[in-house]
């Protein structure tokens, strides 16, 4: 049994949940176990139907449970979670499929007070309990518009025991100063889930926020473990944010250099797609991408009024020239952090 949760705690740790069955019990476990204690634990479930967090407050008596009457989706959740977090000076958000190592806190909290000039950090994420394999070491970015989890699927070890800086940290086990969602206002709600970390993050470091890869803070990630990997739901969403994402946040110059290659990306996704029997979620992802563009570009503008990061800054940030999957092209990533 942990110590009682402190009234007035350092980090706030928030777990969105839906249908997590005993994946929850498993994340919250880890975190009962976690050697940093100055921490307290907000669970959102997203009206669920498993079960899963039935008599929670008694098995967890420390966790803090807020049930929504519908799904509001990882972003929305998040944030509903956060007007709950009192004082805390840190954030950590961890995936109810995720399970964290026991210092898995303590090394992010240790990082954010060693590195101030950071205000996100990025767990090292394995795809199994063995460690082999790497699920994650943060998210890049390419400037024609596509994010992806760095290193997945390749083994943990070599570059990826390095801390280094890196275009956004995957919201499925990171830490957060607490005035990144001061600045940004928080996840957009209107992605409900999915790319909605690398948005917050894109925003952030257009404010001068800065992502830190911290490989000694480990969790073992299942990835997608409730909607499942390459579902449809995963593609509609994901396709339909990153478009949102670019629009919103890239800077004009590179907005306008880059738009051909953004859009003859857009074909070739509708026609791989095709191509494997996966149209329909693809083609309704574009369309409803494309529906959304007048507010997209709305929050653009405001986004974009209040950017102090520099275009030469952000773009030795992004990768460029022909994507290649799980690569690490971008300048900044190519040199540690000591």
């Amino acid at each position: 049994m942990p110590l009682p949760a402190p009234s007035d705690p350092s980090v706030l740790v928030i777990v969105v949940n839906f249908n997590g069955g005993a994946m929850l019990c498993a994340c919250l476990d880890s975190l009962q176990q976690q050697q940093f204690r100055d921490f307290r634990t907000v669970v959102v479930d997203n009206a669920s139907t498993d079960g899963s967090v039935d008599g929670l407050e008694v098995t967890y008596p420390w966790v803090h449970v807020i049930r929504s009457p519908g799904n509001l989706g990882f972003a929305a959740g998040n944030n509903l979670a956060l007007r709950k977090a009192g004082s805390a000076r840190w954030v950590a958000l961890l995936n109810p499929d995720a399970v964290a190592r026991p210092d898995w806190l303590e090394r992010l909290v240790t990082a954010a007070r060693a590195h101030p000039q950071f205000s996100l950090f990025s767990s090292r994420l394995l795809a199994d309990e063995a460690g082999m394999v790497l699920d994650g070491a943060g998210d890049a970015y390419h400037v024609w518009g596509v994010p992806w989890r760095v290193g997945h699927g390749q083994a943990a070890t070599g570059k990826f025991l390095d801390a280094r800086e890196i275009f956004a940290p995957c919201a499925a086990a990171a830490l957060y100063r607490r005035e990144v969602f001061q600045d940004t206002g928080g996840f957009d709600e209107d992605f409900f889930c999915y790319v909605e970390d690398v948005d917050l993050a894109f925003r952030a470091r257009l404010l001068g926020h800065r992502s830190l890869y911290v490989p000694d803070s480990i969790a073992v990630h299942i990835g997608s473990g409730v909607v499942g990997r390459h579902s449809d739901f995963q593609i509609y969403h994901g396709h339909r944010n990153l478009v949102w994402t670019w629009v919103r946040n890239m800077p004009a110059a590179l907005l306008w250099l880059y738009i051909p290659a953004h859009l003859a990306l857009t074909l070739v996704s509708l026609l791989v797609f095709a191509m494997r029997g996966r149209g329909a979620p693809i083609w309704r992802a574009k369309r409803d991408a494309w529906r959304g563009l007048p507010r997209a570009w709305a929050k653009r503008r405001a986004t974009q009024a209040t950017r102090t990061a520099s275009t030469v800054e952000l773009l030795a940030l992004m990768q460029d020239g022909f994507p290649k999957r799980y690569s690490e092209r971008s300048r900044a990533a190519r040199e540690p952090v000591v």
